[in-house]
């Protein structure tokens, strides 16, 4: 009786045994997990940098090996992208992530692999684009487990990653590829021709893969980051979609981005020499970009992983010594920022909730007109570039058309049901609603400090002609 009893007791403290181990090993990629799939969750919609491989994803999932049928070939976007997608992408993501962090856990201790995971969960813009179909996310991947073979010492893996990223996915990682490399040779931890010889391999079956297949997929003989390279770099027709100045990057993007890991990076760097021979690099990479006039957040997010490490070590030595005089204030300081960093990723998602008004749009005009009757859909450039793809469509009777460049005064010679426009007023047919979006923010003397505006986006039309319509309210 004494012995059942003993058991009794010994069972639910094993459970809760097994159960402290699994978090003690798994609680921080939860917390990410948690939070990346909160994002995806509530911003299911796509922008235009997206939809190249959202809509590859419908295509593939709906239309199989009829590729005459593919969207990219309607509509090819500015430059070809590759159709090797992730369809689990922040799952890998947040995997390669693991890798790296357990890599800063074994060279840092737990305390700075702590410190890298709230971080993370602090910042909005990594585990918010963690879950979009970009190809700078799908490079990402690569960067992170180069990342970690990096800090583990394998030479041979980091540069074989950085090739597959570099040729398949995205070209402008030569730019990170280049400053790696090159610590690698000065660090004497790979020779000149070990490097050579793994990364023009790699490189040689990346591109016969790429070929291949993104040949057929495009109907042409192609390797797609080979025009991109000659589009974005040589001809620099990237700048056609905008510029910033030189130093954007570093006085705007990483401080969006990274908000109280920013100044904590630097102080990691000064606290720890080891880390600095990943930071420089990484610090070249951004630099080098700075040179293309066209710049966006998404570009040097790879870089953000390794000043997160740095920001950790910092982070973690002002923990340690939390119970001496100066430096208490310098982690109540320190918390402080923390809150406010909380505060500016909370203000950053409400913002990106409401800017893909052109999905909200579709959906709320599928609800509005329930009736069997056949209906035509035009969507213009505008809304199609805020929120819609092709997952967001209905089956019959609904029907879409995306033709560009119609004059705004000849939609009234066509046969369009609905039109989903960034006008507000156009001739034949009824403005039925409006969706706002995100438009600014503006500051306030009382609390919140910072308000969110909101104006009129996308405009829903209705076809005069239609009797429905018209005797609708």
């Amino acid at each position: 009786m004494a012995a059942a009893a003993e058991e009794k007791v010994a069972a639910p403290s094993s459970s809760r045994g097994r159960l402290s181990k699994l978090l003690q090993e798994f609680g921080w990629d939860l917390m990410l997990g948690s939070i990346a799939a909160f994002y995806a969750f509530m911003v299911p919609y796509t922008k235009v940098e997206e939809s190249f491989n959202v809509q590859a994803m419908h295509d593939i999932l709906y239309h199989h090996h009829h590729i005459e049928k593919y969207d990219h070939l309607d509509f090819p976007g500015v430059v070809p992208r590759t159709f090797i997608v992730r369809l689990a992408l922040g799952f890998i993501v947040l995997l390669t992530l693991r890798l790296f962090r357990l890599q800063v856990r074994r060279k840092f201790g737990y305390h700075v692999e702590a410190f890298f995971a709230i971080m993370t969960a602090l910042q909005f813009h990594l585990l918010f684009y963690s879950t979009r179909p970009l190809p700078n996310i799908l490079a990402f991947c690569l960067v992170n487990l180069a990342y970690s073979f990096w800090f583990k010492g394998d030479s041979s893996a980091t540069l074989k990653c950085l090739t597959v990223a570099t040729v398949v996915f995205r070209c402008d990682t030569m730019l990170l590829f280049g400053p790696i490399g090159i610590e690698l040779l000065l660090s004497k931890s790979v020779s000149l021709l070990e490097a050579i010889k793994c990364c023009v391999i790699t490189a040689l079956l990346c591109i016969g893969i790429s070929v291949l297949v993104d040949s057929i997929m495009w109907q042409r003989i192609l390797w797609p980051e080979l025009e991109v390279f000659w589009f974005n770099s040589v001809l620099n027709r990237s700048s056609e979609w905008g510029t910033h100045p030189l130093h954007w990057y570093f006085t705007s993007a990483l401080p969006r981005s990274m908000l109280v890991g920013y100044p904590l990076c630097m102080i990691g760097m000064v606290l720890d020499r080891r880390i600095r021979r990943y930071v420089l690099p990484v610090f070249l990479f951004i630099l080098f970009y700075s040179k293309l006039p066209h710049k966006e957040l998404r570009f040097i997010l790879g870089s953000i992983p390794i000043l997160n490490a740095s920001a950790s070590i910092a982070a973690s030595r002002v923990y340690n010594n939390r119970k001496k005089k100066i430096w208490s204030w310098i982690y109540v300081i320190m918390l402080g920022s923390f809150i406010v960093s909380v505060g500016c990723s909370i203000v950053t998602f409400m913002a990106s909730y409401n800017n893909y008004p052109g999905g909200y749009a579709l959906k709320a005009l599928h609800q509005a007109d329930a009736s069997t009757k056949e209906k035509l859909v035009h969507i213009d450039a505008f809304t199609a570039m805020n929120g819609v793809s092709r997952f967001s469509e209905n089956e019959y009777p609904w029907r879409y058309c995306k033709e560009e460049g119609i004059p705004i005064e000849h939609f009234g010679n066509r046969n369009f049901t609905y039109l989903l426009n960034e006008h507000h007023s156009i001739n034949g047919y009824k403005c039925l609603f409006a969706i706002n979006g995100f438009s600014g923010l503006r500051f306030r003397r009382h609390f919140p400090p910072l308000a969110l505006l909101k104006e009129p986006k996308v405009f829903i039309h209705g076809n005069i002609e239609d009797k429905d319509i018209v005797s609708s309210d």
